[in-house]
């Protein structure tokens, strides 16, 4: 069991970014029954594989609202091999849209810069 400046320091996740994302809701943490001169919550080593698995899963594009779906039942191998693909595949077309979305602005500013360059002084209304 560790606290959670120890969880920090093993993930290089802030203080402030773990608290957020136990209010979140993506796990928790859990105090010391017969501890009771303070309130210091204590976290198992499950803790510190979801927020690896948080920190891969937000790298490559997912929502914390996503991830908050699929968290317990991924970790704990509960979700299938093919729901974890369709998770995927989902996540796949969702970057295709994105990236479609950004070649069409990407054409629409090189278009703007086209004008921009090419338009001559008399072009240019004062």
């Amino acid at each position: 069991m560790k606290l959670i400046n120890q969880l920090s320091k093993e993930t290089g996740i802030p203080i402030g970014t773990i608290r957020f994302y136990e209010k979140s809701g993506l796990f928790s943490g859990e105090k010391k029954q017969e501890v009771t001169t303070n309130n210091y919550v204590y976290y198992g080593d499950d803790v510190i594989e979801k927020l690896r698995f948080i920190q891969m899963a937000k790298a490559v594009g997912f929502t914390l609202a996503e991830i908050k779906e699929v968290v317990d039942a991924w970790y704990k191998k509960e979700i299938s091999q093919k729901a974890q693909i369709e998770v995927l595949d989902k996540k796949l077309l969702q970057i295709d849209v994105k990236i479609k979305e950004l070649k069409a602005m990407k054409k629409q500013i090189a278009l703007c810069k086209y004008n921009i360059e090419n338009r001559t002084e008399q072009d240019i209304i004062i």
